[in-house]
């Protein structure tokens, strides 16, 4: 088995992306509810490499739409959509996910976050990514604690 590619083939995952003329029937619907709820004319590359698994790309969608886009189920969220997306940023930042990080920062940027706020959000991620790695490095015993009601 070669696992070598032609160089002039472009990958964009580890397993070829189901596309969306080739879905089936159960995939092609929620491709349209993902095109639908986030107001875009095509599935985003995430969506179709997890179509490769049908069960998983419903699962994750659904939990992703009721908690990114909870108005599309028919719940308020104490959150608003701006708050929910900067979070959903700084823990792709976090965790380092290219993919993760275009894809929030594209939808921060449209929900009308500037380049200013962008490169503040980024600072307190930064400023608590070591802040955190301090006080678990060093195994500082929390005093300040939230209310329990």
């Amino acid at each position: 088995m070669n696992l070598m590619m032609p160089v002039s083939t472009e990958r964009i995952a580890t397993v070829a992306p189901v596309e969306e003329v080739n879905a089936s029937p159960r995939v092609a619907a929620i491709f349209n509810d993902i095109k639908h709820t986030k107001q875009i004319d095509f599935v985003p590359n995430f969506w179709r490499v997890l179509a490769t698994n049908p069960d998983q790309l419903e699962m994750i969608w659904t939990r992703l739409k009721a908690l990114m886009h909870p108005e599309a189920v028919g719940r308020m969220s104490p959150l608003d959509a701006i708050t929910r997306e900067i979070i959903a940023l700084a823990v792709s930042a976090t965790n380092g996910c290219s993919y993760c990080v275009n894809s929030h920062t594209a939808a921060v940027r449209k929900l009308g976050l500037n380049v200013e706020a962008l490169g503040e959000v980024l600072a307190i991620v930064a400023l608590f990514n070591s802040t955190n790695a301090l006080a678990e490095g060093y195994q500082i015993v929390p005093d300040v604690l939230p209310p329990l009601t």
